[in-house]
């Protein structure tokens, strides 16, 4: 806030430092009148923003192909995918849905222990199948688990976890696009489909310099495109680097903050797939405290700021300490310093 009334004392008034010179602050003296006036008010200051926000599913991922082959089935588009459930597959074997934030990076058979393998046997566990040791050591007994499981899935039994088998993904999905199309010819890395959560979810994307707006667990209010406002609360904050575009009009890479927002009442939002939504955010509240314009205040010579009192054909300059910043205004205490005096603004 100090930066700030820095750089709005020297923009909006070009003043330059002024300083008591060693009379008492207080002294009223006849002096040229400010070019204009404002007064000091009484009021509740509110350090709030309305912004841009998306209404969707959060934010979407790709699910990548990691072997080679050819395409031959999609979930569908719209479509929720749960645990155990398939995603897609590559000749004829399906690739599986199961929840975890680790990855699957290696292949997982007996001997091998670690945090992915007691992940993979949560999950194999959550599916029913039983008779092993949920744990990090990958044991025979796990195979046989994993090979009862290969064999409902229609899948070789092998008693071995492929990368390429499974897809991890925190909660169940919803598939938001494809990629690519069934008959395809598909390589590792290639593209197959984009997902998303399943819960409904507001987005927003704020300027670095707004990140003081961003607080987890904060309350926001949001405007549907009808009008109606309903009550959120702030779940995650991220700091994400947009990537630029390349070619010509090219942009540099881009960092927002990613604010992601749950809305309170679920069933409001029956009627909107995806929508442009208003998010008003409030940072700061200051409830009866003196204000005046931000554009008032002077930098004095001794440090800190300063306003200009008018009284009748006379000034004098009072030394203020600033609160909140909010709406063109400044929180202000100081000696004397009362509702209803006049100050000047500097042109």
């Amino acid at each position: 806030m100090v930066t700030a009334a820095v750089v709005v004392a020297v923009g909006a008034g070009g003043a330059a430092a002024i300083g008591f010179g060693g009379r008492d602050p207080g002294t009223a003296t006849a002096s040229p009148l400010p070019p204009a006036t404002a007064q000091v008010t009484r009021q509740t200051l509110v350090d709030a923003q309305t912004v841009d926000g998306e209404l969707g599913y959060g934010t979407t991922r790709t699910a990548a192909a990691r072997r080679g082959g050819t395409l031959t089935w999609l979930a569908p588009t719209g479509g929720t995918v749960k645990l155990g459930q398939p995603l897609y597959a590559v000749d004829n074997g399906k690739v599986v849905l199961l929840h975890g934030g680790l990855p699957a990076y290696r292949t997982l058979r007996s001997g091998v222990e670690g945090a992915d393998v007691k992940q993979f046997e949560q999950n194999l566990s959550a599916l029913g199948y039983s008779g092993f040791t949920v744990d990090d050591e990958y044991t025979g007994s796990t195979a046989d688990a994993v090979r009862d499981w290969q064999e409902d899935l229609g899948r070789d039994d092998t008693g071995r976890v492929e990368p390429s088998d499974i897809v991890y993904a925190d909660a169940d999905v919803r598939v938001e696009g494809h990629e690519a199309s069934t008959g395809d010819t598909v390589q590792p890395g290639k593209s197959v489909l984009t997902y998303s959560g399943t819960n409904r979810l507001v987005t927003v994307d704020l300027d670095i310099d707004d990140q003081r707006l961003a607080k987890k667990d904060t309350t926001v209010g949001v405007t549907l495109p009808d009008g109606k406002q309903l009550d959120g609360r702030i779940t995650d904050v991220a700091t994400v680097i947009e990537t630029g575009s390349g070619g010509t009009g090219q942009t540099e890479p881009e960092t927002v903050i990613e604010v992601t927002v749950t809305v309170a009442d679920p069933k409001a939002l029956a009627a909107y797939d995806q929508a442009s939504v208003k998010v008003a955010f409030t940072a700061d509240e200051r409830a009866d405290v003196l204000t005046v314009p931000v554009a008032a205040l002077l930098a004095l010579a001794e440090g800190g700021y300063g306003v200009e009192v008018v009284d009748g054909g006379r000034t004098r300059i009072v030394a203020v300490s600033t609160g909140l910043f909010a709406s063109g205004r400044v929180e202000v205490a100081g000696d004397g310093l009362t509702e209803g005096l006049t100050v000047g603004v500097p042109a």
